[in-house]
């Protein structure tokens, strides 16, 4: 066994403390919180009032200055975009996924109705 230090994890085998770490670090990545837009448009308002530093609402929502500061940046060009008459909104995954997987079946459906025709009008042909 190799030691490092006293820490209560140094006294599990170096791999064991690897996979405790990568147990960890994958643990916080499932249970991070996820913000809706309200909660963003929150955060953001925070921070154009002013009443508080940028880093103070950050501390105080659990979020990075560099995520505010992408929030806020969306948030103008939302705003720039609905303010030029841009009224057209970018599709999310899953519809882009609904639809992809919609056109497959019709053309899946396409495909066998055009083949059913061919041949009907094949077998017409040769009774003729």
């Amino acid at each position: 066994m190799v030691f490092v230090n006293f820490n209560p994890l140094n006294l599990i085998k170096m791999k064991d403390k690897e996979n405790a770490m990568k147990f960890i670090k994958e643990l916080k990545r499932k249970t991070r919180k996820r913000y809706n837009s309200e909660e963003k448009i929150a955060v953001v308002l925070a921070g154009f009032k002013q009443e508080e530093s940028i880093a103070q609402i950050c501390r105080n929502h659990g979020i990075t200055p560099a995520t505010y500061y992408k929030w806020s940046k969306d948030f103008m060009e939302a705003g720039k975009h609905r303010l030029q008459g841009d009224t057209l909104r970018e599709a999310n995954t899953s519809e882009v996924k609904t639809l992809k997987r919609e056109n497959e079946e019709l053309t899946h459906m396409f495909k066998e109705v055009s083949l059913e025709l061919r041949v009907l009008k094949k077998n017409n042909t040769s009774e003729k």
